[in-house]
């Protein structure tokens, strides 16, 4: 049996499989035991509370989904009695997801969630900035530093920090990020994108447009892992379109430390333990003895390739 523990940062994790910010919630524990998870992230909560966007929030779209939820949120002091105590019974690490409208925000609620039953704290930078009209912090280096500056300024807690697909150069924000001082980076959120429905001639989203996710945006989440992967040194958490075992091996394979998967559980609420099972047969099968050694081993030569393949078949 291969051995499925990862480490990000500081912190090891049983095996490199765990949710998405907003794509789970505690009643997943009706379908999977959350202890045999890697970690378990809770959707964002913000300082202020909020009502979200506009319905309709969610449009499928051929093969993915746009959502325009809008983070609501009831504030920080809600989520700490009424929230997290849920999720902080099980023997798993906690990851709780922020959202702010400013850096200082942001540094301010990070320290505020820095408590001894968090594990981690994520930073959803790939959030509106308010500072600089409404643009994510994620999208420059020099928003992206700032913010990330203001959180390690005000906590020594373990804090990774979530960028968007939609930044024009991901290595110089992935560099910034780490620079400032962040643990690990996700990478990524969803793109941004929109449907109309022909009938009505309407936005599908009441917001017009909204984030694109699912299998759709995994060879662009994917490229995003690896530019980021040999941009920086911290680890690097994969995201976009993982619904499956193979989809999480080429993420790791380009860069990641380790995955979460988000719009998969939707349509299958216990994805996450079918894809850990199978890493652990893939790992078996392929002969590897600790799924870390996948990390950032894609071959990009040609040559090496094949000889790699006929390696694995005589070996099969």
């Amino acid at each position: 049996m291969a051995d499925l523990t990862v480490r990000v940062g500081d912190l090891t994790l049983r095996n490199p499989v765990m949710p998405a910010s907003g794509c789970f919630a505690i009643e997943y524990r009706e379908a999977m035991d959350l202890d045999r998870l890697g970690a378990l992230v809770i959707k964002s909560v913000s300082p202020k509370s909020r009502a979200g966007n506009p319905t309709p929030r969610v449009a499928e779209t051929f093969s993915g989904m746009l959502n325009s939820i809008g983070i609501p949120s009831k504030g920080l002091d809600y989520y700490r009695k009424e929230v997290l105590p849920a999720y902080t019974q099980y023997d798993t690490p906690v990851v709780v997801s922020i959202s702010a409208d400013t850096a200082e925000e942001f540094g301010s609620a990070c320290e505020q969630m820095s408590l001894p039953e968090v594990a981690v704290i994520e930073a959803n930078i790939s959030c509106p900035n308010l500072e600089a009209d409404g643009m994510a912090f994620a999208m420059l280096p020099e928003t992206t530093y700032r913010a990330v500056s203001a959180i390690r300024r005000r906590t020594r807690h373990p804090f990774w920090v979530k960028l968007t697909p939609n930044a024009g150069n991901i290595a110089a924000v992935a560099r910034a990020a780490e620079e400032a001082g962040a643990d690990a980076i996700v990478m990524g959120n969803t793109v941004l994108g929109m449907a109309i429905d022909i009938r009505t001639r309407q936005p599908k989203l009441g917001n017009v447009m909204g984030g694109l996710s699912g299998p759709a945006i995994k060879p662009i989440a994917l490229r995003l892992v690896h530019q980021c992967y040999r941009a920086v040194r911290i680890p690097i958490i994969g995201c976009g379109g993982i619904q499956s075992a193979e989809d999480a091996i080429e993420f790791m394979l380009a860069g990641a430390s380790a995955v979460q998967v988000g719009t998969a559980s939707f349509r299958d609420p216990g994805i996450m333990q079918k894809i850990i099972a199978g890493l652990d047969a893939y790992c078996d099968q392929a002969g590897i003895a600790s799924v870390r050694d996948l990390t950032g081993q894609v071959i990009l030569d040609r040559q090496l390739s094949d000889r790699w393949l006929r390696f694995a078949q005589q070996s099969g």
